[in-house]
């Protein structure tokens, strides 16, 4: 008789926007995470009412609260929707009391490894804390990426421009540590040499969908290589969150005169490349414009999923 695995259990820190979201998402279309507990620190929070009316054990005294609950001792993973400060105390409370539990950081507090999972999802499946960079880091790293595959990235740049309202006091919280985390993981994940990110928080009304800019210099190749790389990694996001989609044809430049680059060495041409992004969110919680939640919360699902898989994997092999 074939043994099925069972479904890991999860844990959400964070009841606002992000956080709701994801349970949303996890109780709608999780196939190895199920749905456990929902911590919040405002008990008249819209995120913890949501849950009870779900069936989903609350408390509202955060990490704490999380390890009173009684499926505290079954909970596999924990998904921090908080801010990058309080997730630096959060995981640091919880690893003192169960050292193993799996961690996924949705704040750009970068304790464990950036985690884009069309580009590099799979190297880190036994990292105890995952950090998902950011909303526009998820957008936008695997365009880098896609350029970095074929030819070598000297300079990357992202613009994310997002509606005011879709962003919560954690977002508003952390625009420093957006701005580093997304930087840096331009360069670690996405593979160019210095990388710089910009956030816009656009109030216009009625609200704008998610916009994203992507510029890379790189080494001079045959354009139709880029178009091919962006256009492949455009439907792998897809997969993950349909509302990704490329604004416009991918556009070039080449630059042939010698410029500096803080960050890059030497003077360098090459080619610059422009892609120009929408994401449209699902609409779980938010309206559809709120498409930086989406991707935030679909890309950490998936990336549990993946680690989920991994880990019955592992206990079918032991058993």
């Amino acid at each position: 008789m074939t043994k099925v695995p069972r479904k890991l259990k999860a844990a959400i820190i964070g009841s606002g926007n992000i956080g709701t979201d994801l349970m949303i998402k996890i109780l709608r279309h999780g196939q190895n995470i199920e749905m456990c507990a929902m911590v919040g620190i405002d008990p008249a929070s819209d995120g913890l009412s949501r849950a009870a009316r779900m069936g989903v054990a609350i408390t509202h005294e955060g990490v704490e609260g999380l390890t009173r609950l009684p499926i505290f001792d079954e909970i596999d993973f924990v998904f921090d929707a908080t801010s990058a400060g309080a997730h630096v105390k959060n995981d640091a409370f919880l690893r003192n009391i169960k050292p193993g539990i799996r961690v996924i950081d949705l704040t750009p507090a970068a304790i464990g490894p950036y985690c884009i999972p069309v580009v590099n999802g799979v190297d880190n499946l036994n990292a105890l804390n995952l950090n998902m960079v950011t909303c526009g880091g998820q957008a936008t790293i695997p365009m880098v990426a896609a350029v970095s595959r074929v030819a070598k990235v000297h300079y990357g740049e992202i613009i994310a421009s997002i509606a005011s309202k879709s962003a919560g006091p954690g977002t508003r919280a952390n625009i420093d540590e957006f701005t580093e985390t997304t930087s840096k993981a331009i360069e670690v994940v996405g593979g160019a040499t210095k990388g710089k990110a910009i956030i816009i928080m656009n109030p216009a009304e009625p609200p704008l969908i998610m916009r994203d800019t992507v510029y890379t210099l790189s080494d001079f190749v045959d354009t139709a290589l880029i178009t091919e790389s962006v256009q492949r990694m455009v439907a792998d996001v897809q997969a993950y969150v349909p509302g990704y989609r490329l604004k416009q044809e991918v556009q070039f430049d080449r630059i042939d005169t010698p410029i500096r680059i803080p960050g890059v060495g030497d003077a360098v041409t090459g080619l610059k490349t422009s892609v120009f992004l929408e994401v449209e969110g699902a609409a779980h919680y938010l309206p559809s414009y709120a498409g930086n939640l989406d991707i935030m919360t679909s890309a950490a699902l998936r990336t549990a999923e993946h680690i989920a898989v991994h880990m019955q994997a592992t206990t079918l092999t032991q058993a």
